[in-house]
This record gives C-alpha cells, sequence and structure tokens, in this order.
C-alpha cells in the first residue's frame, strides 16, 4: 500500500512538473509585423503570477502614405500547449501619432491579442502573434487594423 501511494504521489508530482509554464519574469526584444505597412517595436514582457503577464511594445510603422508611432500595453494569460510551447490570448489599449502628409495627430486605441511561443532552453524566446486593433480616431483609422508579428525576445 505504502508504494502504491508514493507511486502515485511520484506520477501526480511529475505530472505536474512535465506541464510546469516557462514564464520569465522579464523578456526584451522586438516584434516586426505588418499592418498599415511594415513596422518594429521594441516589446518587453513583465511576469506577474503564474500563468498573468503585462507586454508593453513601442514602435513605428511605415508605409507609402502615413507614418505612424504607438505605444500599446497588454494584459496576457499564457497557458501551457507541449512542453516548451504556450499560447497565450490577451486585451489592452494604447496610443500613438500619426503623420499622413498634410493631415498628422494622435489617437487611442483597444486591441486583441492571440498568439502562440516557444521558449527555447537557451534565455530566448520566439512568438507568432495576432493582434486586432480598433482605433478611436475618424481621421486616421476608425476600424479594426489586424496586426500579425513575429516576435524575439531575450528572457530574463
Amino acid at each position: 500500500m505504502k508504494k502504491l501511494i508514493f507511486s502515485l504521489l511520484a506520477v501526480t508530482i511529475t505530472a505536474f512538473t512535465v506541464n510546469a509554464q516557462d514564464i520569465s519574469k522579464n523578456a526584451l526584444g522586438l516584434r516586426l509585423g505588418d499592418n498599415d505597412g511594415f513596422g518594429s517595436e521594441i516589446s518587453y514582457q513583465r511576469h506577474l503570477n503564474e500563468n498573468n503577464r503585462l507586454e508593453f511594445d513601442l514602435g513605428w510603422r511605415d508605409s507609402k502614405d502615413v507614418d505612424v508611432f504607438k505605444l500599446v500595453g497588454l494584459y496576457q494569460w499564457v497557458m501551457p500547449l507541449d512542453q516548451n510551447f504556450n499560447w497565450y490570448v490577451g486585451a489592452g489599449a494604447g496610443f500613438g501619432s500619426y503623420d499622413a502628409g498634410e493631415v498628422d495627430g494622435s489617437y487611442a486605441l483597444v486591441a486583441g491579442d492571440i498568439g502562440i511561443e516557444y521558449n527555447f532552453n537557451i534565455p530566448l524566446q520566439l512568438s507568432l502573434d495576432f493582434r486586432p486593433e480598433l482605433g478611436l480616431d475618424n481621421d486616421y483609422s476608425d476600424d479594426v487594423d489586424f496586426d500579425i508579428a513575429l516576435g524575439i525576445r531575450y528572457r530574463f
């Protein structure tokens, strides 16, 4: 009976260890994507607890019609898929400024986020995410823009 209880306890601990997620305390890197022109963002992630984190992205977008500079903050829920793979969803908001030739100004946005990430055994993280953004400015963006991006971050 003692062997059976010990065996069940060992299997249970092993199962929780294998499924444990690997969210680093901090991650810093680049997020390269495209919506209304190619752009890059400096991306910072901060661990909050076992399966939640904050992400802040500061970047620009450049197209032939408009240049945009923006800051976005997201709250994310991270869930394990398989060993080093996680998927995440999030929501947040941001603001930015734009220059469209003769028209320039600032705007606000709300955003959602869904993605998948892989954490290597070295302190490197690759991610691919989809971020719909709803702009709140009639002059620049009053509809939904779809931002798809590849992220590469150093975890520490």
